[in-house]
């Protein structure tokens, strides 16, 4: 029982955070979605220390995992559009294969570079121990 409550408290700090964040983009007339500026809320009080990790971590990874379920109206929603994406598909699937693309090489090529930049100082500390 205790379990279930802790979930759903859990559930609810989630949802509470992603209102708030909802309303300040409302309120602020801010250009980013409201979801957004809840994920980028939730990490600032994760860091601060405001809300502790496992206040939310079995909430949020129930909802990580069950992710793909969000996606569905989406997916119906585009059903809609059937005509223009039928129009203009192939313009849409070079936006998207190419933005996609252009962020796995700027995502490798930083990954890489913070790498060889770790990797680097290790080996700096590693002299400094030697001698």
């Amino acid at each position: 029982m205790r379990d279930g409550m802790t979930f759903i408290l859990q559930i609810a700090l989630l949802w509470l955070i992603n209102e708030v964040s909802d309303y300040i983009v409302d309120f602020l007339n801010v250009p980013i979605p409201g979801n957004v500026f809840g994920m980028i809320l939730l990490f600032f009080l994760l860091v601060t220390g405001v809300i502790r990790i496992d206040w939310v971590e079995r909430g949020a990874s129930f909802l990580n995992k069950h992710l793909s379920f969000f996606f569905v109206p989406i997916a119906v929603g585009l059903m809609m559009f059937g005509g223009l994406i039928q129009a203009s598909g192939w313009m849409l699937a070079v936006v998207i294969f190419g933005s996609s693309a252009i962020g796995l090489v700027i995502t490798g090529g930083v990954t890489q570079a913070l790498s060889a930049t770790s990797k680097g100082e290790e080996r700096g500390h590693e002299q400094h121990h030697i001698i």
